[in-house]
């Protein structure tokens, strides 16, 4: 594939200060995550606990339970920001969510089923379920796009995709009422809570999110073409088939590991690909590295926020981003501010 030329739009300047800024924000609700919860800690006994010594009940709130919660944020918020900006791409829809093309739905397909068989939902056996399930509706997707009555509209796409989304989430609860165990695990999973997996579930899970986030990268440029249309991107050298076929396997990899461990989590993907490209451009060299430290930032503050807000009981960060997303939601679709992705 040759060199493509990125979408021709200059850089505002304020771009040069958004990476330092954003990564300032993440460290700084990195630190607020291991301090705030039901019990306010100190940011002394927060050292402490991190370097093993210091009260036993710190060590064990702000060394097992916090930093449980603080690094699956990172993982899960960095995939879904990253799946959020190619999913606008893929489909050149800038009301486009990972959930939009069934990926998040086929991810809880893949999880019920996983649960039904082996009724556990330990992140070692749920994240290869929901994987499989995530890749399978991206193929079926991708399957509807060559047709003749998809092919090459983007808005059909999006419909192809929403269609068998319902299809998927029919089958899912129909799973889910014909046995009471899995309802239960599921009950508690389909909410999103960063609560619900320790440090040794989720780490293992990076080395499927670090190729998706590398494949994000290396498909940028082409991405850049395709905004310009399909026949400017071929004039170009780039293949709009291959790049959208590449950019949903990405997109399903990243979407079904932060599922697998955290749950569907509502917006996030719709909402960080817009605030980042309202403050870099369009260009998407700059919007996926930043998007990279964005999504983890803005997912951790909401965990932060609804364990403030909950008046000592938590409000899981599903839930959170679900209220806060769905007016912006809204106002995208009444045309509140005019939406851009090229």
């Amino acid at each position: 594939m040759e060199r493509v030329a990125p979408a021709v739009r200059r850089t505002p300047r304020r771009a040069w200060l958004t990476g330092p800024v954003s990564l300032a924000a993440l460290l700084l609700c990195v630190v607020l995550s291991l301090a705030l919860g039901a019990r306010a800690t100190p940011i002394t006994e927060v050292t402490q606990a991190l370097l093993g010594f210091g009260d036993v009940d710190v060590a064990n709130i702000v060394g097992t339970l916090r930093v449980n919660r603080t690094v699956t944020g990172l993982i899960a918020g960095a995939s879904l920001g990253v799946a959020g900006v190619l999913m606008q791409a893929v489909t050149r829809n800038p009301l486009a969510d990972p959930g939009i093309l069934g990926v998040n739905a086929g991810a809880s397909f893949g999880v019920v089923l996983g649960l039904a068989m082996l009724g556990a939902a330990g992140v070692g056996s749920t994240v290869w379920f929901a994987l499989a399930g995530a890749l399978f509706a991206s193929a079926v997707v991708l399957a509807l796009s060559t047709t003749r009555f998809v092919a090459g509209s983007p808005v059909r796409l999006i419909l192809a995709g929403v269609a068998f989304a319902a299809v998927l989430s029919g089958v899912t609860h129909s799973l889910i009422l014909l046995d009471e165990s899995v309802l239960d695990s599921y009950r508690f999973w389909r909410i999103g809570s960063l609560a619900a997996r320790t440090v040794g579930e989720a780490l293992p899970v990076v080395w499927l999110v670090l190729p998706g986030v590398i494949g994000a990268f290396l498909l940028s440029s082409a991405l850049n073409a395709l905004a310009l249309g399909d026949d400017t991107a071929r004039s170009l050298g780039v293949r709009p088939g291959l790049v959208r076929a590449a950019g949903l396997l990405v997109i399903a990899v990243l979407c079904g590991t932060a599922t697998a461990i955290v749950g569907p989590i509502a917006f996030l993907g719709l909402a960080v690909p817009h605030l980042v490209r309202a403050l870099v451009g369009p260009d998407l060299r700059l919007v996926l590295p930043i998007s990279l430290i964005t999504g983890p930032a803005l997912l951790l503050g909401a965990d932060i926020v609804g364990r403030l807000i909950g008046g000592g009981r938590e409000v899981p960060v599903g839930v959170l981003t679900a209220l806060v997303g769905g007016p912006v939601l809204i106002a995208f679709v009444l045309g509140a501010r005019k939406l851009s992705i090229s």
